[in-house]
């Protein structure tokens, strides 16, 4: 008969404040890349928090035009594998192309595009890259499933309070064995129903480094 043993726990003095994502995302399958299974995403460009969390990827997506500069100094930071935003909105086209081409050459097990992202541009990642490209959803009016026909490797739905809804559905058009990463929400209830819905990996935003610096700020007013 076989026993399942509990970790044991090497702890750090120094490094016992991380970000912890929420045990429940462990119910997911997890997406396997390069033989690795990912089943929790976090959700960040801050460098700090890169460092300092227990989540098996990184997908570091920004609102700024994406440059490599950004990219190099997230997979010099980070120590598990860095999905890239290489842009899909205002930069896109052959540019995006570009940045995808160098961030896999720094290291990067992935691109991330925005929403606005054609079809074509997946065509042309598939082209050029050997890393997967992944597309984010943000509504069902959106042509997911002819931007997997043109090449997109995984699906990043991000669908705010609708995320549960959306994957159910896309998941019915996609079938059981599509990747399917999925933003879950602020509570373990809301984790657990987008997992539910069909979703293989979660994302998940961590509080920001303000707020850990806050609450220990007040613990040093205390005394």
């Amino acid at each position: 008969m076989k026993y399942k043993r509990m970790p044991p726990v090497v702890a750090s003095n120094l490094r016992t404040k991380i970000i912890h994502i929420p045990s429940v995302i462990e119910e997911a399958s997890g997406i396997k890349v390069k033989g690795r299974i990912i089943r929790s995403m976090l959700f960040s460009t801050d460098l700090a928090i890169i460092r300092n969390h227990n989540a098996d990827a990184i997908i570091a997506v920004y609102p700024f035009t994406p440059e490599l500069s950004i990219i190099k100094a997230l997979l010099d930071v980070s120590t598990v594998p860095v999905f890239a935003g290489v842009g899909g909105g205002v930069t896109s086209g052959r540019r995006s192309v570009e940045v995808g081409l160098q961030a896999e050459l720094l290291g990067a097990m992935g691109v991330v595009l925005n929403h606005p992202a054609s079809p074509e541009l997946f065509t042309s990642l598939k082209e050029v890259l050997d890393i997967p490209s992944i597309a984010t959803i943000a509504t069902l009016k959106d042509d997911f499933l002819a931007k997997i026909k043109a090449g997109a490797s995984i699906l990043n739905v991000s669908g705010s309070k609708d995320t549960p809804d959306m994957v159910r559905e896309i998941r019915k058009a996609v079938g059981e064995d599509f990747p399917i990463i999925a933003t879950g929400g602020p509570t373990e209830e809301s984790i657990l129903e987008t997992i539910k819905a069909g979703a293989n990996t979660i994302t998940y935003t961590p509080p920001s480094t303000s707020f850990f610096l806050r609450e220990i700020m007040e613990n040093y007013r205390k005394g």
